[in-house]
């Protein structure tokens, strides 16, 4: 199919279907993405919480989870033998979960299904959003899964030799639906933002707000104290009542993989 066409565009106003062929008896578990994040839960009064589009941005896709706890290391050499994988359990299986295939530091982990999506729909594969791990980063990929026969791999690579740990049920690949078919159509329109007085008003509006609502906070105003915090956004409201949101969620839960009929 060829971006822009109409045979596209009538794809992508329709709900996209995500079809997960397993290719073993046991690949990698699947859930809904959680919003929930160790170092958010570290946060004074758990703070980070109150930023919506982080909880958002964390279970908005779906969750691959290892089977067994594995440890990694790298000697900092270019060839794959540089990279070794263990188990921390016996029997297991590593060639169908975590191996060193492509050398030059990068681990690499296999979800154990061939992915199908809608026509003008592919998979973005990456780590979950808003962590991070010590030692190694997750490689990002977009894969068009609306034709491609083949599997894909979610890789990491190390950021300097030694070694690193995922525990068992540790999220290995954050997956996301994107409307490939359609980004290419997309032109960033620039302006000042003087052009629009209504959107003007609105921000100048928020921004006023936000900054003496802060400012009451820095002073331990009683009232200030109690709220805490500004919930505008949380409850999708424009404080000058200027625009309502044609679309808004303050919390997120995906639907559960179900097996096929």
């Amino acid at each position: 199919m060829t971006n822009g066409s109409d045979d596209v565009s009538r794809a992508l106003a329709m709900p996209p279907e995500l079809h997960c062929y397993r290719l073993n008896s046991h690949p990698a578990a699947m859930i809904p993405g959680r919003s929930d994040r160790e170092w958010m839960d570290d946060t004074s009064d758990r703070f980070a919480y109150r930023c919506t589009p982080l909880t958002i941005a964390n279970s908005s896709g779906w969750e691959l989870l290892l089977p067994v706890g594995i440890a990694a290391s790298w000697n900092g050499g270019i060839r794959p033998s540089d990279v070794t994988v263990m188990a921390q359990e016996e029997g297991v299986n590593l060639d169908r979960i975590a191996v060193s295939i492509f050398g030059h530091g990068i681990l690499t982990f296999h979800p154990g299904y061939l992915f199908r999506t809608s026509p003008g729909w592919a998979i973005g594969a990456r780590g979950a959003p808003n962590t991070h791990k010590d030692g190694i980063v997750p490689l990002e990929g977009l894969v068009e899964t609306d034709w491609s026969p083949f599997t894909f791999t979610m890789n990491w690579r190390f950021t300097r030799p030694g070694m690193i740990r995922f525990g068992k049920d540790e999220c290995f690949c954050f997956l996301t639906l994107v409307p490939h078919g359609a980004l290419d159509a997309v032109q960033p329109v620039l302006h000042d933002i003087a052009d629009d007085p209504k959107l003007r008003a609105s921000y100048e509006s928020a921004r006023d707000s936000r900054q003496d609502f802060s400012a009451r906070l820095a002073r331990r105003e009683p009232e200030a104290l109690r709220q805490g915090w500004q919930r505008d956004y949380l409850h999708g409201r424009d404080p000058t009542g200027t625009f309502e949101p044609f679309f808004h969620l303050s919390k997120r839960r995906l639907r559960e993989p179900r097996e096929g009929e």
